[in-house]
């Protein structure tokens, strides 16, 4: 059982690590996203600024990234802020999980940009 531990380790941990290095290059410098660094399981939680989660979902769909629906991680589905991503890295190979985490990423910074740029003049 420890060696085949071992090996599910071993295929996970790149894909982690990758979520990690393209989210940190991505968005880490804009302070808008925070996302989880899981010590085991099989997801990543990515936080968006408030009232951006559904707008991200559907951005990343017309681009041909689908992934859980926003609020999946909240009992009845619900996420009252629309701020909470559940990202699955492990469904993925290396190279198109690259491409998707990049296409993830994108489309908060859009997401945000927009929501940014619908409010008042301060």
């Amino acid at each position: 059982m420890k060696a085949l531990m071992e090996q599910h380790r071993l295929l996970l941990k790149p894909r982690f690590d990758r979520v990690e290095a393209v989210f940190r290059w991505k968005l880490g410098r804009h302070g808008f996203a925070r996302w989880t660094r899981p010590n085991g399981g099989y997801f990543v939680s990515l936080e968006v600024l408030p009232g951006t989660a559904t707008k991200v979902v559907e951005l990343a769909a017309k681009a041909g990234v689908i992934f859980a629906s926003p609020g999946s991680c909240f009992p009845y589905g619900i996420d009252f802020a629309d701020s909470q991503l559940r990202i699955a890295p492990s469904m993925l190979e290396l190279e198109q999980l690259d491409w998707a985490l990049a296409v993830i990423a994108t489309c908060v910074i859009k997401a945000v940009c927009s929501a940014l740029k619908a409010l008042p003049p301060a």
